[in-house]
């Protein structure tokens, strides 16, 4: 059993949806970026999703954009990305990190060197948002015959005869951007999400977590309700790039993790 499948089966037997966020490694600068993440679990965090910063971030906002210009700027890189995850390790061997991002910096490493690299640094999952279903063989299949969960998207647009190409080999569960569009722009709406979540989950067994839109714990809460948990990225990256101290950061990420934990 992977750690996602472990943390799934114990929110499970808890009666709790999953708290998922999302951050920018390395963003405003590695050391800072890195005591965020450190804190993230004692803030209610379930799941971690660690962005591996890009130059042409194509699925995000003007939010994350900037986060990742930040962490390049510093000298953030995929290696120094996986070095967080070894330093988590230290610490925490039960919380999943699913690293998330783009194909470009894993396809210049060598898909077989990342796979190895990554399993050894306790990374748990993958999710790559510019490999559709049709590139399996790139990186999806690989992952999973290194025990390496990969993670896919369904979207608004996602209708019934293309979601059974996109939960094809996917694994951990099914990430459902409830917005048309990117990162941190329109807000996500319960009324509008519920259907898709069921939607989705009459055709797979895998826990469906929403993201894309959710800014405050009330609207976790709401999303929380329908779905197996929620995920806040850009309204977390938002504190980072103004400026909050870690603490004032993770204050705000409990705030969250409370509301998605009162579903």
């Amino acid at each position: 059993m992977s750690r996602i499948d472990a943390k799934f089966a114990d929110l499970k037997a808890k009666g709790k949806k999953a708290f998922v966020t999302y951050v920018m490694a390395g963003d405003p600068n590695y050391d800072k970026g890195l005591e965020i993440v450190m804190g993230l679990p004692a803030a209610g965090v379930d799941i971690i999703e660690l962005g591996i910063p890009f130059t042409d971030p194509m699925a995000d906002g003007i939010t994350i954009q900037l986060a990742g210009q930040r962490a390049l700027a510093a000298g953030q890189s995929l290696e120094k990305t996986l070095q967080y995850a070894r330093e988590f390790r230290k610490v925490d061997d039960t919380t999943p990190i699913v690293l998330m991002g783009y194909y470009n910096p894993i396809y210049s490493r060598g898909v077989d060197k990342f796979l190895v690299d990554a399993k050894e640094a306790g990374i748990d999952g993958l999710i790559v948002v510019d490999l559709p279903p049709e590139e399996d063989s790139e990186l999806c299949i690989p992952a999973q015959a290194a025990g390496i969960n990969f993670i896919r998207l369904a979207t608004p647009t996602t209708d019934d005869k293309r979601l059974p190409k996109v939960l094809t080999n996917t694994s951990g569960f099914v990430y459902y951007v409830s917005v048309t569009g990117i990162t941190g722009t329109a807000s996500a709406q319960a009324n509008d999400v519920g259907p898709e979540v069921a939607r989705i989950k009459s055709h797979t067994d895998l826990p469906v977590i929403v993201g894309f839109g959710i800014k405050t714990p009330q609207a976790a809460a709401d999303i929380a309700a329908i779905a197996d948990g929620a995920v806040v990225g850009s309204a977390i990256v938002e504190r980072v790039g103004a400026g909050d101290s870690v603490a004032d950061v993770l204050a705000f990420v409990k705030s969250l993790a409370d509301g998605t934990h009162s579903a």
